[in-house]
C-alpha cells in the first residue's frame, strides 16, 4: 500500500480579506512528482509557502508524513527542501560559499556539507569550479546550483516552485531530468510549472484557479475529462468551465 507523505485537509490562507488558498483537500504520495498550475495568482506560492511553514494559515490541516505541520515546523524543516521562485543564491558569493551559507542554516557541518556538495555535484552534474562566482553562471547552471542546494541536507519531499522560468528549452530537460532522477530514487517532487511539455512528466496534477484546485488528476485522465488532444487545451476547458 502506497503511503502519502502529504496530506492536506480543507487547507484556507487569507490575508486580510483577502482569501489566496481557499479550502483545499489533497494528498501527495511518497515518490510522486505532483504538479501545482494555474495562472499566477492562482494560489500554489501561498500554498508551498504554508507547507513550508512560512505562512501563517487560516484554516485546516497539514502533514508531512503524519506531522503537523503548523505544530511542528522546526521538526520538520530538515525534512522539506524548497526552491522558490525568486533566484535566492547569492550572485557575488562563490558556488562553494552559497553551498556553506545554505547547509549552515540547516546546523550542518563544513566537512558534512563539503561531502554532501561533492556528491550532489557529481549527481546533478554540475561540471562548474565550486570556487566560481555565481554570477558568471549561465541561467541553467545557476538553477541547478538552486536546485543543489535545496537539497544539500537530504530531505524528503522538495518544494520546486517554477524552478524552469526563464531558462533555455535545453537547460529545462536537463533539469526535469533531475527530478525525474530525484524521483525514481524515493524522493517526492512538487513541482508547479507554466510549461505544459514539462506537466506531461508528472504523475499527477492539480490545476488551481483563485485559490481553489478545479481538477486533479493524471496528465492522461485530465485530457480524457476534457476532451482534449493536449493538457493546454484540458486546462482551457476546465476553466471555461468554471
Amino acid at each position: 500500500m502506497t503511503k502519502n507523505i502529504l496530506e492536506i485537509q480543507n487547507l484556507t490562507v487569507k490575508f486580510g480579506a483577502f482569501t489566496a488558498v481557499d479550502n483545499i483537500t489533497f494528498s501527495v504520495e511518497k515518490g510522486e512528482i505532483f504538479g501545482f498550475l494555474g495562472a499566477n495568482g492562482a494560489g500554489k506560492t501561498t500554498t508551498i509557502r504554508a507547507l513550508c511553514g512560512l505562512v501563517n494559515i487560516s484554516g485546516g490541516k497539514m502533514f508531512i508524513d503524519g506531522e503537523d505541520v503548523s505544530k511542528n515546523t522546526e521538526k520538520l524543516k530538515n525534512r522539506i527542501g524548497y526552491m522558490s521562485q525568486k533566484f535566492t543564491l547569492y550572485s557575488d558569493l562563490t558556488i562553494k560559499e552559497n553551498m556553506l551559507f545554505s547547509g549552515a542554516l540547516y546546523m550542518m557541518s563544513a566537512k558534512k556539507i563539503l561531502e554532501r556538495m561533492d556528491e550532489l555535484f557529481e549527481y546533478v552534474g554540475l561540471k562548474e569550479n565550486p570556487d566560481e562566482t555565481v554570477k558568471n553562471l549561465s541561467g541553467g547552471s545557476k538553477q541547478i546550483v538552486s536546485l543543489a542546494a535545496s537539497i544539500l541536507h537530504d530531505p524528503e519531499i522538495v518544494f520546486l516552485d517554477e524552478p524552469t522560468a526563464g531558462i533555455s528549452p535545453v537547460s529545462r530537460k536537463l533539469f526535469w531530468d533531475l527530478i525525474l532522477k530525484l524521483s525514481s530514487g524515493g524522493k517526492t517532487v512538487f513541482v508547479t510549472t507554466h510549461y505544459m511539455d514539462e506537466a506531461e512528466y508528472c504523475r499527477r496534477i492539480a490545476l488551481m484557479q483563485s485559490g481553489k484546485i478545479i481538477a486533479l488528476d493524471s496528465p492522461k485522465n485530465l485530457k480524457r475529462q476534457s476532451g482534449a488532444a493536449d493538457l493546454e487545451q484540458a486546462f482551457i476547458n476546465f476553466l471555461d468551465k468554471k
